[in-house]
């Protein structure tokens, strides 16, 4: 039933101006940060162990900012399921080679970091380019909340998801046949086909499938970055100049550099970033939680 309530919330939110939707997001964030215990702790402890120079009130701030752009990434991904094609189109701004998929003889693995507006890169691989589109997501325990983020994600065509519990074969075969990947590769999933690679200092559980996955199957690596804007202004997404050199044969070099990549981004734009996830969950044998 609550999953019902809060479907219904947003689509009937998703008809109001971006920048009234923005308002109410911002003051959902606000809320949460309040009620929210778990996750805000878990952003506060990621702050300290990834800006461990910057002051408790400075990260405090930070948090709250963040919960700010996270209720407004949760109230708008209204527009991305429901909003007519043209509307997304006004309201997505795209930078750089977003055709480069069309163009490359090899196949093409978007890589996207866990910024609040990746959702809105996903379409923006559906909405401004042709080529055909796969990705990987977490199905949900709620039945219908799965089932409308799966009609959600496929409903602009030219795509297609797999669980992420399914065997790669699926995914692999589309590859070969020339469809992009849109990679998401900055999550704690455990150690099985990870190392321990620096994260601001920290070593952090990270899957070495980009690299490898790239190298196996002749893959062009092409960094992917999205950004809220704010009020009503819209969403940019940067479609950066692939990487040259990757991959190479050291898997573990190309993940650290990666991540290297990934703090500079967060730098940029640190309150944008997924901190409430346990990205430093998995730890060395023997290594006591840092939750």
């Amino acid at each position: 039933m609550a999953a019902r309530l809060l479907l219904a919330l947003l689509w009937v939110l998703h008809w109001l101006p971006l920048g009234a939707q923005a308002a109410f997001g911002r003051g959902l964030g606000g809320l949460l940060y309040r009620l929210a215990k778990s996750r805000r702790r878990i952003a506060l402890r990621n702050l300290e162990l990834c800006f461990p120079e910057k002051t408790p009130a400075e990260r405090e701030r930070l948090a709250r900012d963040h919960f700010g752009w996270l209720g407004r990434s949760i109230v708008e991904r209204g527009l991305l399921w429901w909003a007519p094609r043209e509307r997304l189109m006004r309201l997505i701004h795209v930078e750089g080679e977003v055709d480069l998929a069309e163009r490359s003889e090899r196949p093409v693995m978007w890589l996207v970091p866990h910024f609040m507006a990746l959702d809105v890169a996903g379409a923006s691989v559906l909405l401004f380019q042709k080529k055909k589109g796969a990705s990987i997501y977490q199905q949900q325990t709620n039945a219908v909340m799965d089932a409308v983020m799966r009609r959600g994600r496929l409903r602009l065509g030219n795509a297609v998801i797999f669980p992420r519990s399914d065997s790669a074969k699926p995914l692999i075969r589309e590859i070969r046949q020339g469809t992009g990947f849109f990679n998401l590769p900055d999550m704690d999933f455990g150690e099985r086909d990870a190392a321990f690679v620096p994260f601001f200092g920290v070593p952090a559980a990270t899957l070495l499938a980009p690299s490898r996955m790239a190298r196996a199957l002749g893959m062009v690596v092409q960094p992917v970055l999205a950004e809220m804007l704010p009020g009503g202004r819209g969403y940019r997404v940067r479609f950066m100049p692939p990487w040259a050199d990757f991959p190479t044969d050291d898997a573990l070099a190309d993940t650290a550099r990666m991540n290297r990549w990934i703090e500079d981004e967060i730098r940029r734009n640190p309150a944008q970033y997924l901190w409430v996830h346990k990205r430093f969950k998995t730890r060395p044998a023997g290594e006591a939680s840092l939750y």
